[in-house]
C-alpha cells in the first residue's frame, strides 16, 4: 500500500462511494465511509437506494472493473446463482434499439460478457468486500451537516456529521473528503457556503417514469437471460425483462416525454402488448409476483460541470451520480462511477497536488462519452425536446445504419454491444472494416426492401391518371 496521507472520508455508501473507498484504502491509512442509512446485513433493498427495487443489469465494463478492484468478484456472483451471458449466443439475449432488433441467432466471438445480478445482491457483495478491508470503517446512520475548511477556505479539512439516533454532532478531520451521495448531492450548496459558487450544469429533460415488478417465472417459459425493447420515434415507451439470481426475474415498463406507465402487473402487460415479445408477456402473466410493484421517476440527464469551475478547494472531490446522472435505461451510472474510481486511483498515484483539477478533467472524458451516448439516444426521439446539433444528427443517422447491420450480422452486433457495454470506445464503430460491414448490410437491406408504389391520384372524373 502506498500511503499519501492519514485519513480520507467518503460521503455515501452507494456503489460509487464503495468503489471510491476501495481505491482510497490503498493510499490512506484510514478511510471512513459516512452513510445516513442503517445498512442491511443481507442482500435486501434499502431506503437510500430506491432504484434498487427496479430493473438493473451490470455492464461488461462494470464487471471488469469490479473484478480488478475485488479479485474473483464475478466468480462470487456466479456462485451466488447470478446468470450471465458470456458465450456471445444471441439466442439468449434480445435487444431492440430504435426499432432494430439485434440478430436473433448466431454467435459473436467479440461480444462482451454481461452478468445479471439484482442491485441488492450486487451492492451487498461490494459492501461485504469493502468491509473486509482492515483500514475502512463505515459509520452508519450519520447525516452530513457541513464541511470544515482552513481559514482561507482554500482547503476542505473534514466534515461535520450528525448521529441520526442521538442528534450528536461530530467533526471528522480528513485529508480528503469525497462526495458520493448521488443525484441529490449537496455539494453545490456546500461549495457556495465556502464562497466558490455552484458549478455550471448541462441538463436534458426526459421526464422518464417506469414501473417494475419482481417475479418468479415458470421454468423454461423464457429462454433469454435479458430482453430489452428501448423507445423508438413515435413510441417513447419501453419494456424490459431480466433474469436474476434464485430464479427471480425483474419485469419493467417505462415511458419518456411525460407519458405515465400503469401501476399494476396486468396493466403493465397491456401497456407493452403492442411492442413486447408475446412469449415474454405470456410468461409474465403466469408468473408469481414477489413483493409490490415499484415506481420511479427521473426528470433529466444532469451533468454538474465541476471540470469547468475556475476555483475549487483542495481536499474535496465529487464522484458518481453526484457529478453526472444519466437516463438510467442505458445502464451507465454504476459503470461510469467505477471508471471514475480507477481515474481517482491514477490521479493519486501521481500525488495529491492539485488533485481536484486533475481528477475532474480526467473524469470529464469518460463522462462526456457516456453523456453524448445517452443524450444522443434520447434526442433521437422527436418527443424529447432539445437542441439537435448537426454532429448529433449525423451520428444518429450512422447509428441507424449500425443497428441495421446488427439485425443480421452477429459480429456487427457484438461490436455494437462492446461499445454500449463501455468496453470499447465509440470510435471502434468507425474502423474501415466495420464501416464496410455496415455499408454491406445497408445495401442488402435496401435491395430487399420493396419499392413503394406511386400513390394513385383520383381525378374529378373518378379515374386515376
Amino acid at each position: 500500500m502506498t500511503t499519501h496521507s492519514e485519513h480520507a472520508v467518503v460521503l455515501g455508501a452507494s456503489m460509487a462511494g464503495l468503489v471510491a473507498a476501495r481505491v482510497l484504502a490503498d493510499f490512506y491509512e484510514r478511510v471512513t465511509v459516512v452513510e445516513r442509512d442503517a445498512l442491511p446485513t443481507a442482500p435486501v433493498n434499502r431506503r437510500g437506494v430506491p432504484q434498487g427495487r427496479l430493473i438493473h443489469a451490470l455492464s461488461a465494463r462494470g464487471s471488469e472493473i469490479l473484478d480488478e478492484l475485488f479479485p474473483g468478484f464475478t466468480d462470487e456472483l456466479a456462485e451466488s446463482g447470478v446468470p450471465s451471458w458470456d458465450d456471445g449466443d444471441f439466442s439468449r439475449i434480445r435487444i431492440s434499439v430504435g426499432g432494430h432488433r439485434t440478430v436473433p441467432s448466431g454467435t459473436s466471438p467479440n461480444a462482451p460478457a454481461i452478468a445479471f445480478p439484482s442491485r441488492p445482491l450486487l451492492e451487498w457483495q461490494v459492501r461485504r468486500r469493502v468491509r473486509s478491508l482492515p483500514n475502512v470503517t463505515i459509520r452508519e446512520r450519520h447525516e452530513v451537516a457541513a464541511l470544515t475548511s482552513t481559514v482561507r477556505r482554500n482547503r476542505v479539512t473534514g466534515v461535520v456529521v450528525v448521529d441520526r439516533g442521538s442528534d450528536r454532532e461530530a467533526t471528522l478531520a480528513a485529508d480528503l473528503v469525497v462526495d458520493a451521495t448521488g443525484r441529490g448531492s449537496r455539494a453545490p450548496s456546500l461549495l457556495t457556503d465556502l464562497g466558490y459558487g455552484r458549478p455550471p450544469e448541462d441538463e436534458l429533460v426526459v421526464q422518464l417514469a417506469y414501473t417494475c415488478q419482481l417475479l418468479r417465472l415458470p421454468p423454461g417459459a423464457v429462454t433469454e437471460h435479458f430482453i430489452a425493447v428501448f423507445p423508438e420515434p413515435g413510441r417513447p415507451r419501453m419494456f424490459g425483462l431480466v433474469e436474476y439470481e434464485n430464479d427471480t426475474w425483474m419485469f419493467g415498463v417505462g415511458a419518456m416525454a411525460g407519458l405515465k406507465p400503469p401501476g399494476g402487473c396486468a396493466d403493465m402487460c397491456e401497456f407493452a402488448a403492442d411492442f413486447a415479445p408475446a412469449h415474454a408477456l405470456d410468461a409474465i402473466r403466469d408468473a408469481e409476483p414477489l413483493g409490490d410493484v415499484c415506481h420511479h421517476r427521473v426528470p433529466s440527464n444532469r451533468w454538474r460541470r465541476y471540470d469547468l469551475m475556475r476555483r475549487f478547494p483542495q481536499g474535496f472531490l465529487i464522484l458518481g451520480d453526484a457529478i453526472c446522472s444519466f437516463n438510467p435505461i442505458y445502464g451507465q451510472g454504476m459503470t461510469v462511477a467505477a471508471i471514475e474510481a480507477l481515474l481517482l486511483r491514477d490521479c493519486l498515484a501521481r500525488g495529491d497536488a492539485d488533485l481536484p483539477r486533475r481528477f475532474f478533467r480526467a473524469a470529464a472524458k469518460p463522462i462526456g462519452v457516456a453523456w453524448r451516448t445517452a443524450v444522443g439516444s434520447d434526442l433521437a426521439l422527436p418527443e424529447v425536446p432539445g437542441h439537435r446539433p448537426l454532429s448529433m444528427r449525423i451520428s444518429n443517422a450512422y447509428l441507424n445504419w449500425v443497428l441495421t447491420a446488427a439485425e443480421t450480422d452477429p459480429v456487427a452486433a457484438g461490436q455494437f454491444m462492446r461499445v454500449t457495454g463501455m468496453i470499447d470506445p465509440p470510435t471502434r464503430l468507425l474502423r474501415p472494416g466495420y464501416i464496410a460491414r455496415v455499408a454491406k448490410a445497408h445495401r442488402v437491406r435496401k435491395a430487399n426492401t420493396p419499392a413503394t408504389p406511386p400513390r394513385a391520384v383520383v381525378t374529378q372524373g373518378g379515374r386515376t391518371p
